[in-house]
């Protein structure tokens, strides 16, 4: 006869036998599918109980405008593409081929790709493989027309650029991060990604079984906020013109690189701006040198050359250490220590007046005029002008330039900066200076932002922001005169207009080399000026990078000449001559 106890003993040491191997098996499985198959069933769990939804915000759009109505014009906007993707689990074996020959067909691919697709096709059980992205909705169209088993697609946002290459270097362009935000990089797109971008928001919360909500309490929602977008300062018209006249002086002269920019100087509005070579921002992976994105404009600082004489002639009228007929007897050649400093062509010039040296680009003049303004006092103007610092423009990866030169105690330094040399700058640095010129003295922060369109109706207007009196307005009268002068006597042939004064200055600096300036032979070519001279409504400064002619007259000087020709007649600019 059993015993009672001992009979519940059997059946709980069953029982504990029974769960332990249970447990263990449960505990394999859940090690199998949190391991091995986490991935899958994350995604599974993600669309039956959990939702984790990001909402992404419509990024904000970039506009041109005619500066002359106020209308404008986009030029970097979201436009629809589709990705295409396979469920290959539901593609039958038999039929790989054929869908696969099909998308080759209607996607473009090559070789290479088509047989990428084809091993995505072939992977059984898989719930998704990605096969082509940024896809058009025509192609999309065709390929439901196939009626093509386990192929699917959706539709995704990407940035678009109407006018093409047009402003790529101010623009610059946008790709994909890893959570599929548009991630804005160089020009506008990159200084004011976040402002473009918007805020992302979230859907969180718990479904159960059946896919309803468990409650709707337990729900969180942070709505996404739309991007702001930009009207630039940017005149459509004058960019076009201005930056296709640029690119036909950059084959004719066979230079490097090309560079312009056109500036209201009583406001800083940037009008035009050009870097050549440029690029494409709907391919910009498709450039042959990634320097293509940098905006020559705004990034590479160069020696500016006898540009820069009138800056330092600023100076010396303003402290009244000089007129514009204050006489210099030239003596040809100037000494520091080791280095003897001539003239170009080794000319000289005899007794002459401070408006002669700026006329004949005269490099003694210059020096002797940095020593009567002393280093000191030179530096501070320099800064005063705006060199050595970035100007502030909204555009990402702006170089300050450098002026090491004559910040160390030396007398060379300061006597090469004198004509434009041992010093860098920017063309956008140029445009500031030259446009303190022009209006009275006041150093203005170029600007290429007019108007910020809020994502919720309200628009804010960027005012210009001056930014200190570098000269006084007599001084800059004065400059204004001799420079004007300077287009009249020296330049008559080549930027000398018929119906308007010009007030500018070349430069054709020599690029230095490991062991010193001689050695390349190599030049960059700059003007800089304003029209019309008497009451300036526009300063354009034009560089080009070692192009194969002897003076920047005969490159830069005719260029500005046909662009300040066409920008007088776009705006209606009453002739002053």
């Amino acid at each position: 006869m059993f015993n009672r106890e001992e009979n519940n003993s059997v059946e709980l040491r069953m029982m504990v036998l029974f769960f332990t191997i249970a447990s263990l098996l449960l505990a394999g499985k859940l090690f199998y599918l949190q391991v091995f198959q986490h991935d899958y069933y994350q995604t599974l769990a993600m669309s039956t109980h959990e939702i984790y939804q990001k909402i992404h915000p419509k990024r904000g759009s970039i506009f041109f405008q005619d500066t002359r109505t106020g209308e404008n014009y986009p030029v970097a906007i979201n436009r629809q593409y589709y990705q295409i993707y396979a469920v290959p689990k539901e593609i039958e074996k038999n039929e790989i081929n054929s869908t696969t020959e099909k998308l080759a067909e209607l996607l473009q691919l090559d070789i290479e790709k088509r047989e990428i697709v084809r091993a995505k096709l072939a992977k059984e059980n898989d719930p998704f493989e990605s096969l082509a992205r940024k896809i058009s909705e025509e192609t999309v169209v065709k390929i439901h027309e196939a009626n093509l088993k386990g192929i699917y697609d959706s539709a995704e946002e990407y940035r678009f650029y109407p006018e093409n290459d047009l402003g790529g270097s101010v623009l610059g362009f946008c790709n994909m991060d890893s959570d599929g935000n548009m991630q804005g990089n160089y020009g506008a797109e990159g200084y004011w990604n976040k402002v473009l971008a918007g805020k992302s928001g979230y859907l969180f919360g718990e479904r159960g079984a059946r896919g309803s909500w468990i409650t709707l309490a337990d729900m969180t929602t942070i709505e996404a906020k739309d991007g702001d977008s930009l009207v630039l300062t940017i005149d459509r018209a004058l960019q076009y013109k201005a930056c296709e006249t640029l690119k036909k002086g950059l084959e004719e002269y066979k230079a490097q690189s090309a560079a312009l920019v056109i500036m209201n100087p009583q406001t800083g509005a940037v009008l035009a701006m050009c870097s050549l070579p440029g690029f494409d921002p709907n391919n910009y992976g498709k450039v042959e040198d990634i320097k293509n994105y940098n905006n020559e404009t705004i990034f590479t600082p160069y020696e500016p050359g006898s540009v820069f004489k009138p800056i330092v002639m600023g100076m010396a009228l303003d402290l009244q250490l000089v007129n514009p007929d204050t006489w210099f007897n030239d003596p040809c050649e100037m000494k520091y220590g080791p280095y003897t400093i001539r003239n170009a062509m080794k000319k000289c010039y005899g007794t002459i007046t401070m408006t002669n040296v700026l006329e004949n680009s005269v490099n003694t003049g210059m020096m002797w005029v940095a020593e009567k303004i002393g280093q000191e006092r030179m530096l501070d103007y320099v800064r005063k002008y705006g060199f050595g610092e970035k100007t502030g423009i909204e555009l990402d990866r702006e170089i300050a330039g450098n002026l090491s030169n004559i910040e160390k105690k030396s007398q060379i330094g300061p006597a090469q900066a004198s004509f434009g040399q041992g010093i860098t700058v920017t063309p956008i640095q140029l445009a500031a200076a030259y446009s303190a010129i022009a209006n009275g003295g006041k150093l203005i922060q170029p600007r290429i932002v007019d108007q910020i369109k809020r994502s919720d109706g309200k628009m804010e207007i960027i005012e210009p922001k001056t930014i200190n009196q570098v000269i006084s307005a007599r001084a800059s009268k004065l400059l204004s005169a001799m420079l004007t002068s300077v287009v009249e006597k020296t330049y008559a042939n080549s930027v000398k207009m018929e119906h308007y004064f010009v007030a500018g200055k070349t430069g054709t600096a020599q690029i230095p080399g490991p062991k010193g300036y001689s050695e390349t032979g190599e030049t960059n070519h700059t003007f800089a000026g304003f029209l019309p001279a008497k009451n300036p409504e526009v300063v354009m400064v034009i560089k080009y990078e070692k192009p194969q002619r002897l003076w920047a007259e005969g490159t830069a000087g005719p260029i500005f000449k046909e662009i300040a020709k066409f920008t007088m007649d776009y705006y209606g600019i009453p002739e002053d001559r």
